[in-house]
């Protein structure tokens, strides 16, 4: 049976689906902050844990092989709104869930880190940067996985197998919806407005990596032999693009449906921008990733057509709208009472 940290999330939700079609048995455990909606298809074929993975109870190790972790928050400005819980979730859980798997016999340990730790900021100098490149990562999120990354390295041996991927920004649809990532926000302003908004120019770089492409990737690196993965670190990219390059693809995909502007706003904004090679993952692994960005956002269309995600203001497509709007009720809560 394989553990899926986060397997509630946007790109657990696709994960899970990939194992299950593949045979494996899959346990989730994940804290729910945006629901379980996105698992209700599989709902009668996983075990489902709500749990927060800092104070977890190590019996949802219990016949687990395989621990691919997604859970903890997901991006700079969830990070950014509270340091503290970023800092318990994504380094100080992560190495306590991994001694304790090591403790108990659970080898292969596969973390979703991010290519984010690159990030050198707009004006930096342009290098393609791979696994070896010396990396300083400033933003909280990004140096909260890159601790977890090096603790997680330190414990590599013959009994305990952890497994680094740096995965770039995600896109494509997913049951658990996200509308705060750049192509997908991108189709969301499409659908809405009829026009894409870029800003500085477009000019800054991301490497990204279709959602499917990433879920393969994971299982890939539980299945593949031990001696190739153990204590690896892996960047996760389909291809690096120019935020204005991602707007003229989603136009490009948009042609049968409307024709969409893009609006290119000159002004200067604090901005990240990296470009980062994934032919490690391919040479080790023989793992390319297929999906590009004009045949996800056909499909997403789609199938966000067909589903009903068409409430695009909604916050809990947002995880920093969703989380604040969370922390308010709590606030409230706690002041009311129950509400009736």
């Amino acid at each position: 049976m394989i553990l899926v940290t986060g397997g509630a999330g946007y790109l657990g939700c696709v994960l899970v689906r990939e194992l299950l079609s593949k045979g494996e048995a899959v346990r989730v455990f994940d804290k729910l902050f945006f629901g379980d909606d996105g698992l209700d298809e599989v709902r009668d074929k996983i075990e489902l844990i709500q749990g927060d993975l800092r104070y977890f109870d190590e019996a949802i190790l219990d016949g687990i092989d395989a621990v691919i972790h997604l859970a903890g928050l997901s991006n700079d400005p969830t990070a950014e709104y509270n340091p503290k819980a970023n800092h318990e979730m994504n380094t100080v859980a992560t190495e306590t869930l991994a001694k304790t798997c090591k403790r108990r016999g659970v080898k292969r340990f596969v973390f979703a880190s991010t290519c984010s730790i690159y990030d050198k900021g707009l004006y930096a100098e342009d290098f393609l940067l791979d696994e070896t490149s010396e990396v300083a990562p400033r933003a909280a999120y990004a140096v909260s996985n890159y601790e977890a990354e090096r603790i997680l390295l330190a414990m590599a041996d013959e009994t305990f197998c952890p497994v680094i991927v740096r995965k770039g920004t995600l896109y494509g649809f997913s049951p658990r919806m996200r509308y705060d990532l750049v192509v997908n926000t991108f189709v969301k302003d499409a659908l809405m407005n009829g026009a894409l908004r870029v800003f500085c120019g477009g000019e800054m770089w991301r490497p990204l990596v279709e959602v499917t492409d990433a879920a393969k990737a994971y299982i890939c690196c539980v299945e593949a032999p031990e001696h190739k993965v153990r204590g690896q670190v892996f960047n996760l990219v389909y291809k690096n693009y120019r935020i204005l390059e991602l707007a003229h693809w989603v136009r490009e995909a948009f042609k049968p449906i409307r024709t969409l502007e893009i609006e290119v706003d000159y002004s200067h904004y604090r901005a990240r921008s990296y470009r980062v090679s994934g032919q490690k993952i391919e040479t080790v692994l023989g793992f390319k990733p297929a999906v590009a960005v004009k045949d996800s956002v056909e499909r997403m269309v789609q199938t966000i057509q067909r589903s009903g995600h068409t409430d695009f203001l909604n916050p809990k497509y947002y995880n920093i709208q969703w989380l604040t709007l969370l922390c308010e009720m709590e606030a409230t809560l706690k002041r009311i009472g129950s509400v009736f």
